[in-house]
C-alpha cells in the first residue's frame, strides 16, 4: 500500500484528490496538512510514501521546505502540486530535491501515473516539460536572469512581475513589508534592473506570468 501525505492551503482541493487517490486499491491517503508547519509535524509523526505537497502556501512555501521534510523523512518521495505552468517551477523544485511536479489543472490519471513512477525511484515531469529541458540543453542557453534568484526571491519576483505591490506581496506571503522590500532589492541588484516595470517587463517577455 502507498501511504501518502497531502499538503494544500485550500479544503477543497485536498478532498478531491483524497477522492482521486483513495479510489486506487493500493494507494490510501493517510494524513492532511495545510501550511508549512503542520506539514513538518505530520511528517514527524506519521510513516508514509510519498507527499503530495503544494508550491504556494502562506508563510514558509513548499520550495522552501523541500530540503527540511528531506532530512526528517529520506526515503520518502515529494510530489510537487502547484497551480503554476510547468516551465514556472518544476527545474527549481527538482533541484531541491523533489521527485515530481504537476500542475494542479491535470488529469486525475496524471497524479495516479506520477505517484506510482516516482514512489519506483524515478523523477516525473511531463512530456511536454521533458523536451522542453532538450531543447534548452542542445541550444546550451546561458542560465537566464531568474534562475540567479533564491526560491523566496524568485517567488517575490513572481509576484512583482504579475503587478502586484510590495504591499498585497507582505500580505499574500504573512512577511513584514520591510522584508519583502529588502527581498525586492536583492532582485533588482541580481538581475541589474531598476524598477517593477523591468521586473515585469521580463516576466511577461519570458512567459513566466500569465
Amino acid at each position: 500500500m502507498i501511504r501518502i501525505l497531502i499538503t494544500d492551503d485550500h479544503t477543497l482541493i485536498r478532498e478531491g484528490f483524497k477522492k482521486i487517490l483513495n479510489r486506487e486499491i493500493d494507494m490510501s491517503v493517510i494524513g492532511e496538512a495545510c501550511n508549512a508547519a503542520e506539514t513538518m509535524e505530520m511528517i514527524r509523526t506519521l510513516e508514509f510514501d510519498v507527499l503530495v505537497l503544494d508550491i504556494s502556501m502562506p508563510g514558509r512555501t513548499g520550495l522552501e521546505i523541500i530540503q527540511d521534510i528531506k532530512k526528517e523523512a529520506r526515503e520518502s518521495k515529494i510530489l510537487i502540486l502547484s497551480m503554476h505552468p510547468e516551465q514556472r517551477f518544476a527545474m527549481r523544485a527538482l533541484k531541491s530535491g523533489a521527485d515530481g511536479y504537476i500542475t494542479k489543472e491535470s488529469v486525475a490519471d496524471e497524479l495516479v501515473n506520477a505517484i506510482r513512477k516516482i514512489v519506483t525511484g524515478r523523477k516525473y515531469i511531463s512530456q511536454a516539460m521533458a523536451e522542453e529541458i532538450a531543447q534548452d540543453l542542445g541550444r546550451g542557453m546561458d542560465k537566464p536572469y531568474h534562475e540567479q534568484l533564491s526560491d523566496r526571491e524568485f517567488e517575490v519576483f513572481m509576484l512583482l512581475g504579475s503587478g502586484k505591490s510590495s504591499r498585497e506581496i507582505s500580505e499574500q506571503l504573512s512577511l513584514s513589508l520591510s522584508t519583502v522590500n529588502t527581498y525586492r532589492a536583492r532582485i533588482l541588484h541580481k538581475m541589474g534592473m531598476n524598477s517593477n516595470a523591468e521586473l515585469i517587463h521580463y516576466a511577461v517577455k519570458n512567459k513566466l506570468v500569465d
